[in-house]
């Protein structure tokens, strides 16, 4: 009979029709230890909404759809006139607007506002990473505005609104509005300061007129965007509206869109200024200080989008073994899966549980929290991005061949997880970054250690960890050559002594074992045998509703 050949079994089901959010123990335990209690409940309520949203069928679909058709450039309209605007397919609105009405954008000045965000952020990632891009710039766009209080209350109603308002019109006009940023340049990369942009004042108080050409621009139909360019008074920040005051269109030549390996839904520009009408941002030569907080933000949400592609990865790889047979049995029941499997949990578990600690730090706002991110958010950026990309490849590795095959959608978190380490500062600009914090703020370091030395005692090799970490930085000469290595202990040492303290027992002995007392080897999969592996894979399984 056609076709008899071709019964299917021994194949795992979609993970799919699930809440996103309450299947994840670590993220959920994080949601509960941070946020205030008066505001838990209606937190956990919003989260799993999104969490079911993200897990539906319809939402993952959009997902694929976006990735699989992503923008194309007009540079103009059938008469030839210059309109330099960017299409996307509908998918794209449809998840853009769903981010922004899950409150991905509104943060600031909300009780337990920015672990409730930075929740639906690993949440999100998990279905629509390309829409995180302009959700996370026009989030990271509030404190930068803040450094001129009448363009804060200006725009900061429009970014933190709850509505997707799409089209190019005067912001005045919108009910919500996105924001991009255009900082870097061909000959400058992260060193900003080699910018050569430039801006010259005009008769208008604040106003400026912008040449110059930009490297990488995200997001570009968003409303506005923070830039910098040189000022008679030196590197300064400018706010650039696509569509000016008066209806018409600002000179916002878009370039080209750049052909990314991931993150393929988004699109990212090459923009040139000629012309272009600025409002200062801040005082004029102060545009790296005007800007250092959006960069922070930006630089955490790189960290929450790492630990939602992880925590992906590992919801697909644990579901695809629980269902699969081979050699007689369920592949996570075979041991040597099983130490593959639990090896990629803790990581998981360790990039959120550190992800959600950080976003803590942002709500409580105090010297102390302030002082701990000017370490922990540049060390975390540096190695959970880092670690995302072979956690995906090795997760894919455990669907066997359906994993290279697109239909699994294990290919696009491949794709996707070198971005949130590229961008943003790659990782030699984070372990410098760091470097800069020991050298001039004592009181970052003086923070971490205390932030780290609530777990002393409860674990001796994070103790052995401490101690060896101690006498690292007792010796800075001639540190820029190991700051990679100093970075990586920085972060694995605030992620055990995170486990130690709030995960459960074995997932904090395996961690410990295996990152900290060097118990593990270079690849995932060579955990001490003697652990509770199985506890530890049980409480990274998605279970659907």
């Amino acid at each position: 009979m056609a076709g008899s050949t071709h019964t299917v079994t021994n194949q795992a089901p979609p993970l799919t029709q699930y809440d996103v959010f309450a299947a994840d123990r670590a993220l959920t335990e994080a949601v509960e230890r941070h946020l205030d209690p008066a505001v838990l409940d209606e937190g956990r309520s919003e989260l799993s909404g999104l969490g079911r949203t993200s897990g539906s069928a319809q939402v993952q679909e959009w997902g694929v759809l976006a990735d699989e058709n992503p923008p194309r450039l007009r540079s103009h309209d059938r008469y030839g006139h210059r309109i330099d605007e960017v299409d996307f397919h509908p998918a794209w609105h449809r998840l853009l607007g769903k981010g922004v009405s899950a409150g991905l954008t509104g943060a600031w000045g909300q009780p337990g506002g920015h672990v409730r965000r930075a929740a639906a952020f690993v949440v999100w990632t998990q279905v629509a990473a390309g829409t995180c891009c302009p959700l996370s710039m026009t989030h990271a766009a509030v404190p930068a505005l803040r450094a001129d209080p009448a363009l804060a209350a200006e725009w900061e109603p429009r970014l933190t609104s709850p509505v997707y308002d799409r089209g190019l019109r005067p912001a005045h006009e919108k009910a919500g509005v996105l924001f991009g940023m255009a900082m870097t340049e061909k000959q400058g990369g992260s060193d900003v300061r080699a910018n050569t942009t430039s801006a010259r004042p005009l008769a208008e108080d604040g106003a400026y007129e912008l040449t110059g050409h930009k490297w990488f621009c995200s997001a570009p139909m968003s409303d506005a965007f923070l830039v910098l360019a040189q000022a008679p008074g030196g590197l300064t920040c400018f706010l650039v509206p696509r569509v000016l005051a008066d209806g018409s269109r600002n000179v916002f030549l878009l370039q080209r869109l750049k052909d990314k390996l991931g993150n393929r839904s988004n699109a990212s520009a090459e923009v040139e200024f000629a012309g272009t009408w600025a409002r200062r941002v801040g005082d004029e030569g102060r545009g790296v200080h005007t800007v250092i907080g959006m960069v922070a933000a930006t630089r955490l949400d790189c960290v929450l989008g790492s630990a939602g592609l992880m925590r992906q990865a590992v919801a697909q790889a644990v579901h695809h073994c629980a269902y699969r047979e081979a050699f007689g049995g369920k592949l996570v029941d075979k041991p040597l899966m099983r130490n593959v499997l639990a090896d990629l949990a803790l990581e998981s578990e360790a990039a959120t549980t550190l992800a959600l600690r950080l976003a803590a730090a942002c709500d409580d706002g105090g010297e102390q929290e302030r002082a701990l991110l000017r370490i922990a958010v540049p060390a975390a950026k540096y190695w959970v991005t880092k670690r995302c990309a072979p956690l995906v490849v090795e997760a894919a590795e455990c669907l066997g061949g359906n994993g290279y095959v697109e239909e699994s959608g294990m290919p696009r978190l491949v794709r996707e997880s070198p971005l949130n380490s590229v961008w943003e500062g790659a990782g030699n600009v984070q372990a410098l970054d760091v470097l800069r914090a020991l050298r001039r703020e004592p009181g970052a370091l003086d923070a971490y250690l205390r932030e780290v030395g609530q777990a002393r005692g409860a674990d001796h090799r994070l103790d052995g960890a401490i101690r060896g970490l101690l006498t690292e930085l007792a010796d800075l000469e001639g540190v820029e050559g190991r700051a990679r290595r100093l970075v990586e202990r920085l972060a694995l040492v605030l992620q055990g002594s995170l486990l130690v303290r709030y995960a459960p027992p074995q997932v904090a002995d395996a961690f410990c074992a295996a990152r900290l007392g060097g118990d593990g080897g270079a690849s995932f999969g060579t955990l001490p045998h003697t652990l509770d592996l199985a506890a530890v894979v049980a409480r990274a399984r998605p279970e659907p509703a």
